[in-house]
């Protein structure tokens, strides 16, 4: 009983720091670096307590390096931001290989939505509409930067139950 909890707790620690960089991101067009950090650090006591054995491990930390080196390029490319791109590489080491795909898939289909919602916010139409606190009239701006963090978080959630931690060495949840 007393370990379950603890287990649901450490995998909730994982939705609270990738909703919590969806929505500064959405709001600042910032990712703290303390979230990324915060996600690396627990990913290790998480995964041990879902059961997921040492190779496993380490399969992980390969992807995460892997996928921060992508994201390192996608950001050299100002294809994303920073934040976009540590964001990538944890939530992808909280996923491992059995929750990657699905990780690509989900935020590309969010990255999508989150495009045509800010194509409709920021249309000729729409855009004098817009009114409210500063962080909403920057996102109705024309031609300024996608919060692409909202849509890695909203992939990495939908992933999340295909993932490493959820499909643990023993069992999973």
């Amino acid at each position: 009983m007393t370990s379950d909890l603890l287990r649901t707790g450490i995998l909730g620690l994982f939705a609270l720091l990738v909703t919590f960089a969806s929505v500064k991101d959405l709001v600042s067009y910032t990712i703290p670096n303390w979230v990324s950090i915060g996600l690396a650090i627990g990913f290790a006591p998480a995964a041990l307590l879902c059961g997921v054995a040492g190779p496993q491990l380490l399969e992980a930390a390969g992807l995460g390096a892997v996928m921060l080196i992508a994201g390192m390029v996608m950001f050299a490319l100002k294809w994303v931001g920073g934040g976009d791109a540590k964001l990538l590489a944890t939530a992808s080491l909280w996923l491992g290989l059995p929750g990657l795909a699905p990780f690509l898939v989900f935020t590309a289909l969010a990255g999508g939505a989150l495009a045509l919602g800010l194509l409709a916010l920021r249309s000729a139409w729409v855009r004098p509409l817009v009114a409210g606190p500063a962080w909403v009239e920057r996102l109705a701006t024309p031609g300024a930067a996608a919060p692409y963090g909202v849509a890695i978080a909203a992939g990495a959630l939908a992933a999340f139950p295909h993932g490493l931690l959820m499909n643990g060495a023993h069992g999973g949840l």
